[in-house]
């Protein structure tokens, strides 16, 4: 599993937005997060892994995880999650 990349959706106890990132390794991805080693979302701790999708190359993870940070992409998130959203 380690030649895949990972879309990820992190979702802040904060301030309760999403954080949209991708990575190879989402389980070590999340501890840095979470520990403030990620200047973006070191003061939105502690975040919470909400949704993640697997992509074979790295080109198709970058490309999917600009969509998921546009108007479209935040609302097929919101969708996407509905039922954990809303408890």
């Amino acid at each position: 599993m380690d030649r895949y990349y990972y879309v990820y959706i992190l979702l802040s106890q904060n301030d309760e937005k999403f954080y949209v990132g991708y990575t190879k390794n989402v389980q070590k991805r999340l501890e840095e997060h979470n520990s403030g080693h990620v200047r973006s979302t070191k003061d939105r701790r502690s975040l919470k892994l909400i949704y993640w999708e697997g992509c074979i190359n790295q080109q198709d993870a970058t490309r999917r995880e600009k969509y998921l940070k546009t108007a479209w992409g935040k609302r097929y998130i919101k969708t996407r999650v509905r039922n954990y959203l809303t408890g």
